[in-house]
């Protein structure tokens, strides 16, 4: 398993997370082969990964059952590992080639208000300090950019131009992309920039990053997710936002806008528009709502 997880982090370009989470779905499914016997990937067999799959489904004694989306994720990782041993010649065979993942039922992705954005953001300043400006730059990025909340702490200095109002992301396979900022955000960035990241920068040793914590390093993931989670909080917006709400948001409105879906997929950093293709669901849906209301023979 070593080896194709070290072909997915040299080869591949996946991210730490992406590995981390391959990491554990295999250590599952070893954990599994190994009760039954199985310790050779060539002892296992079509039928070894298909009740795999189901244990994944129904839980056990340690685990409890899997969504079908996570299933079909950790399904991911064992079809993987069983075709690179294939390719690789260490195995005659991929006995997980034919085993089909699970269907997730489709589910719209949740999206707010341009409204509720807006109240969002202006909760996210709370005076002028520099964790205030940092906060509200921040998740002006994630909503401005359609950011990834890891592309979003990953972000370098020199990663943005608040002249140009650009910035370039590293997405999913380490794939970069250059994304319109809109002056609200890069107001927010030049702010932060100017009066906000030098005095956080002074506690720390030096770094490129951009969005920095209060000990002068790299914010990380959990400290980003605290910002929003207050800055919701104070917009009276309940719990359910998460970084990923700002960016099916900037997805829904850029639509709702009359946005071509290649240029969103593009902006998304998704690797097919299928995938971007889910929101333009929520625009239909929109559509139906408006008509509901207004048209005077909708029921």
């Amino acid at each position: 398993m070593r080896g194709w997880l070290n072909h997915l982090d040299v080869e591949r370009g996946v991210s730490d997370n992406t590995l981390k989470s391959y990491r554990r779905d295999l250590a599952r499914y070893a954990a599994y082969l190994a009760s039954r016997g199985v310790g050779d990937p060539a002892q296992v067999g079509e039928g070894h990964v298909a009740d795999f799959l189901a244990s994944l489904r129904e839980g056990d004694g340690e685990h409890p059952p899997l969504a079908a989306s996570s299933a079909a994720r950790t399904l991911v990782a064992v079809r993987g590992f069983h075709r690179f041993l294939a390719l690789e010649g260490d195995v005659a065979t991929d006995p997980a080639g034919a085993v089909a993942p699970p269907r997730a039922p489709s589910r719209l992705p949740k999206a707010i208000s341009v409204e509720d954005v807006e109240r969002l953001l202006d909760a996210a300043s709370v005076g002028d300090t520099p964790a205030s400006l940092r906060d509200r730059a921040l998740l002006e990025v994630l909503y401005g950019a359609g950011a990834r909340i890891s592309e979003a702490v990953g972000l370098d200095v020199d990663d943005v131009d608040t002249d140009e109002g650009v910035v370039r992301l590293l997405g999913k396979g380490s794939k970069e992309r250059l994304v319109p900022l809109g002056s609200y955000a890069a107001q927010a960035l030049g702010a932060y920039l100017v009066r906000g990241r030098p005095a956080l920068a002074v506690k720390g040793r030096g770094t490129p990053a951009l969005f920095l914590n209060q000990r002068g390093g790299r914010l990380s993931r959990q400290s980003a997710w605290s910002a929003l989670r207050a800055a919701a909080a104070r917009a009276d917006l309940g719990g359910h936002l998460s970084p990923h709400t700002l960016r099916h948001s900037f997805a829904t409105h850029l639509l709702d806008g009359g946005a071509d879906v290649r240029v969103v997929q593009e902006l998304l950093g998704h690797a097919s528009v299928t995938t971007t293709q889910i929101y333009t669901l929520v625009t239909v849906q929109r559509l139906r709502e408006v008509y509901a209301q207004s048209h005077p023979r909708a029921r």
